[in-house]
């Protein structure tokens, strides 16, 4: 079944109006007249409906049963990840929402070669944020999970440490397995965070900060994963330990 995203100002009472990119893509499904297609407001809440004929740029779809999205995970899980090079970011976004991440943020780190800021930032924002549309759209999400880069390691650090869980990937770590924290805590957790670094990993006083500020420095095994799968490792991690495989 077809699904699209809707901002809440485009449901009424009964239907729901696509327009703009949704109405583009409506086109290029070729979606004729008494199909049934599927519509999320992004925030939980999913509406079967019935298309209706498609008029200049917009149509119309005729509301048949609403219901709370069954397929958000229970845990909100965070991935933070230091910028990597070249299209490594639009890997980890788009593996991520499939994944069930709730939201991914980029931040610089001292081994980072690529770094962001200003208008590339934005742009490159942006581009990321599309590319999380679309995987939630695949992925048949209840939510369009947030992108978002921010400019310094600290501030990613503060925020990462904010969950109920905040995991620090780090590969000088040699004490601390994943699953420890995650067997333990994993049933009951709501909130959780994972840092990753980029191609050249973390510095130690960049791993002494997060620890600082009360994240969990934890190995993900004696292997060295690329920048764009470690991520995707320990959040697969996290959502079979929270019963949300």
């Amino acid at each position: 079944m077809h699904r699209f995203f809707v901002t809440r100002d485009s449901i009424h009472d009964g239907f729901i109006v696509l327009s703009g990119r949704n109405t583009e893509h409506f086109r290029v499904l070729r979606i004729r007249q008494g199909e049934t297609v599927e519509v999320s407001d992004g925030e939980g809440t999913d509406y079967i409906c019935i298309a209706g004929e498609l008029i200049g740029r917009e149509v119309r779809l005729n509301i048949v049963e609403k219901r709370a999205s069954e397929r958000e995970p229970s845990v909100i899980c965070t991935v933070y990840a230091a910028f990597p090079k070249g299209d490594k970011a639009e890997t980890i976004v788009q593996k991520s929402v499939e994944l069930g991440a709730n939201a991914i943020v980029f931040f610089p780190s001292r081994r980072c070669v690529s770094r962001l800021n200003g208008a590339a930032a934005v742009k490159k924002r942006d581009r990321w944020q599309i590319i999380a549309e679309e995987a939630a759209k695949q992925s048949g999400r209840g939510i369009i999970p947030r992108v978002d880069v921010l400019n310094k390691f600290d501030l990613a650090v503060e925020k990462a440490a904010g969950a109920e869980l905040p995991l620090f990937l780090y590969e000088g770590e040699t004490s601390t397995s994943i699953k420890k924290p995650l067997f333990e805590r994993g049933e009951s957790v709501k909130t959780v965070s994972i840092m990753t670094g980029s191609e050249g990993g973390f510095e130690p006083h960049e791993a002494q900060k997060a620890k600082d500020a009360g994240m969990l420095s934890v190995s993900i095994g004696k292997r060295i994963l690329r920048c764009e799968t470690a991520p995707l490792a320990a959040l697969s991690a996290v959502m079979l330990c929270t019963n949300n495989f």
